[in-house]
């Protein structure tokens, strides 16, 4: 007997939102699968990502893989749960993909947190992760900012918007 399709968890919010931090408490309280964007990156491209043009490339050649897995999981009737930014039209459609084309329901919780707030957040992480010192700056977020656009209803998601953790 074949068991039922998993849900697909996903997250949009602006660089610092707690995307990451929220992804692990929902994990844990769904007892998903986890998978981490940053944390693939890191592993198979280290040291790569410089600049927001290394990320958008390496982003796009981890997708295709990433997906295929994610499908395989969702089929399997395990929920996942993705740390992958669901930040704009295009990335959100990629997340689409996933999960209609293996009729898995899903979520897409937005984190609407304040620029102010990011910020802080991102000094903290500079920090705490000096790993990321090159990537989490001031000039990223408002390079990252520059290209968010908050999900709408009218993209057809079933959108959470939860406010700062």
């Amino acid at each position: 007997m074949k068991s039922q399709v998993g849900t697909l968890v996903f997250f949009s919010g602006k660089m610092g939102a707690g995307k990451t931090t929220y992804s692990k408490l929902v994990t844990k309280e769904l007892n998903a699968i986890l998978l981490s964007e940053d944390e693939w990156l890191a592993s198979l491209y280290p040291q790569k990502i410089l600049s927001l043009q290394d990320y958008v490339y390496y982003s796009n050649l981890l997708k295709p893989q990433m997906k295929k897995l994610v499908q395989s999981i969702l089929l399997s009737g395990k929920d996942v749960v993705m740390d992958f930014p669901a930040n704009t039209p295009n990335q959100r459609a990629w997340f689409n993909e996933i999960f209609s084309e293996v009729h898995a329901s899903h979520r897409l919780i937005f984190i609407d947190v304040a620029n102010e707030v990011c910020l802080e957040r991102i000094e903290k992480r500079r920090h705490e992760q000096p790993e990321r010192a090159a990537t989490d700056t001031v000039e990223m977020f408002e390079k990252m900012t520059a290209y968010f656009s908050p999900p709408s209803r009218e993209e057809g998601f079933n959108i959470e918007r939860v406010p700062s953790l």
